[in-house]
């Protein structure tokens, strides 16, 4: 008796893994990452103009409030004048006007200390044409009627000049004005020069895939299934370096604004205290940053999406893709 015939069963083939969808814009390439670099590079600039337009703003804000609250009447000296009763003439005169809060005579001392950088120290003021100071703190709800002022003045102490600081504000808000201008302009240009820099690197990269983007195109695919996946490869580079660049400028931010606040009460912080302010942008800066981050990366994606469906536009010839 023959042992039965062993059948020899095949093994199961193992299922195929599911085949990973390639991108048509391949990632981590060359010119991606130093895209990356260059969109980091625009929007560390943008942030910073935006930066430098908020700190004119609240400076120029802080100059026009302080200057708006203070007038200063000056008297210069004279033939036959009584400085000191003419100081306190004036402090009386002023100081019963409705809308002034206070006025207070810069005595010698201070006005001493006020020209020691120009004059030296241990001046003699009896030997010295020096005017004399009367500084008046105003009600910024309710200012006083300036032209009164000045017409009593006339009559009483002819020396005797009050200067309400309106040709200084005048200016400051125009120059604050231009300055915040010249940075919008300037942020504008910064952010056409990534948007044609999106271009010319969403070009670049078409020209690169060109004959899958026919192919895929004139077999069916549709414009906005090709636009897609270029809006996601360049948002993705554009949040990227977007996201590097505010980082970057908000490091710059709090770096300076530490080193104002260390560096307080020194002579260099003091001047640049009083030109700038403290170097602190604020919440509506930080804010403007997140803006400027998420303006850039949109602006990458959206800017692919058209050059993309421009470009395919133009290679769809009427009746070419029905061949």
């Amino acid at each position: 008796m023959t042992d039965p015939v062993a059948v020899k069963v095949a093994p199961a083939r193992p299922e195929a893994a599911p085949r990973r969808m390639q991108p048509i814009v391949p990632a981590g390439t060359v010119a991606g990452n130093a895209l990356v670099l260059v969109i980091a590079i625009m929007t560390f600039l943008s942030c910073l103009t935006l930066g430098a337009v908020t700190l004119v703003r609240d400076t120029a804000s802080m100059w026009q409030s302080q200057i708006s609250r203070e007038a200063t009447i000056q008297i210069k000296p004279a033939d036959g004048l009584d400085m000191e009763a003419a100081l306190v003439t004036v402090q009386e005169i002023v100081g019963a006007f409705p809308g002034v809060r206070e006025a207070r005579i810069v005595d010698r001392a201070a006005t001493a200390r006020l020209l020691s950088p120009w004059l030296g120290e241990g001046l003699d003021l009896d030997e010295l044409p020096v005017p004399r100071l009367v500084i008046v703190t105003i009600d910024e709800s309710a200012p006083p009627d300036f032209a009164a002022i000045r017409a009593a003045l006339a009559q009483e102490v002819p020396a005797a000049k009050l200067d309400d600081h309106r040709t200084w504000i005048d200016r400051l808000i125009s120059m604050a004005r231009t300055t915040v201008a010249i940075g919008i302009a300037t942020l504008g240009l910064i952010l056409a020069a990534t948007v044609l820099t999106v271009v010319f690197a969403t070009r670049g990269a078409m020209a690169g895939n060109g004959q899958i983007i026919e192919v895929l195109h004139f077999v069916g695919a549709e414009a906005s299934f090709i636009a897609s996946e270029f809006r996601r490869h360049f948002l993705l580079i554009g949040a990227k370096g977007a996201a590097a660049g505010g980082l970057v400028a908000i490091l710059v931010f709090i770096v300076f604004g530490w080193w104002s606040s260390r560096n307080m009460a020194t002579p260099e912080a003091d001047q640049a205290a009083a030109l700038f302010g403290n170097f602190a942008i604020g919440l509506a800066g930080y804010l403007g940053v997140a803006v400027i981050v998420g303006l850039v990366a949109v602006l990458t994606a959206a800017t692919s999406h058209v050059t993309v469906v421009s470009y395919l536009h133009d290679i769809d010839v009427p009746g070419r893709s029905e061949m």
